[in-house]
């Protein structure tokens, strides 16, 4: 296996980006996190990388944040009824059904969510990356998330990391620029 991630190999999965967890997080580490995770769509859109997103108990949370809606475009968005994907009676079937074995987590929250399904995703042997700009959650949660998962084995990323493994060359990362003339880099990426 290669150690760039590949974007023939990669599935996107938006984990619960939903108004009620987002408004938890503080402002420092909010902000620009919904735009960076929308730019990662929009990147793997445009690789053709397979993009799913989840929501949980959208009734109490909303469902998914709009701004990211729309930069998925017509990929699925599941209810979520377990907090680790791998255990998801309808979240599993659907990651697995993509074929690809390095999953890209991205959403809310990282203690939770997304370390569970990070830790998950590894027992069952598959490659897992964590954009580190591109997940939050409240308090010191989110550093604690971070170590479990780098120390369980998954891949640290930033979104303008991410990007450019998945545009690989100079010409393609022009096309995705020419693909998205109105597109404003977000907070914290600098293309």
């Amino acid at each position: 296996m290669s150690r760039l991630v590949d974007p023939a190999d990669s599935v996107l999965v938006i984990v619960d980006v939903q108004p009620g967890f987002v408004e938890r997080v503080e402002p420092q580490l909010g902000h620009g996190l919904i735009e960076r995770i929308a730019f990662l769509a929009r990147s793997a859109g445009f690789c053709g990388i397979p993009v799913l997103a989840t929501v949980e108990s959208p009734d109490l949370w909303g469902d998914l944040h709009p701004q990211v809606r729309e930069a998925v475009g017509d990929a699925p968005v599941i209810p979520k009824e377990v907090f680790g994907l791998a255990d998801d009676p309808a979240v599993w079937p659907a990651l697995e059904a993509t074929g690809r074995s390095t999953v890209v987590l991205t959403g809310l929250e990282t203690d939770v969510c997304v370390a569970q399904s990070a830790l998950g995703l590894l027992d069952r042997g598959l490659r897992v990356v964590v954009v580190e700009d591109s997940v939050a959650s409240p308090g010191t949660a989110h550093a604690a998330g971070l170590d479990r998962m780098r120390l369980a084995g998954a891949v640290p990323m930033v979104a303008k990391q991410l990007h450019y493994e998945w545009m690989r060359t100079v010409e393609r990362s022009r096309a995705f620029g020419a693909a998205h003339p109105a597109l404003e880099a977000p907070h914290g990426v600098l293309l």
